[in-house]
């Protein structure tokens, strides 16, 4: 399984239509947009999801660069969260 990073998205943009641009590229497990806590609106990227690394190969190299709305995507494979530590508040000098 390879877990899948889409940036730049355009606000209005909704789980299903990612879902969508990714579904023709191979079997999608699952799709998480990315909401801002308080106000629940999109933050603009998804992490997605999909069961074969090889189709997961394909539909990033298909798909990024590709238009969403007015913007460019930019598909790259998702990093572990353990590399946000040095982003934290308490880790800022």
């Amino acid at each position: 399984m390879k877990n899948i990073y889409v940036g730049n998205l355009d606000l209005a943009t909704t789980e299903a239509q990612v879902r969508g641009m990714f579904e023709p590229h191979g079997s999608v497990q699952t799709v998480t947009l990315v909401r801002d806590r308080e106000t629940g609106n999109s933050r603009g990227f998804a992490f997605v999801e999909m069961t074969s690394d090889g189709e997961a190969e394909t539909a990033m190299h298909a798909l990024n660069g590709t238009l969403c709305g007015e913007r460019a995507l930019k598909i790259s494979e998702a990093r572990s969260k353990g590399g946000r530590a040095d982003r934290s508040p308490q880790h800022r000098n």
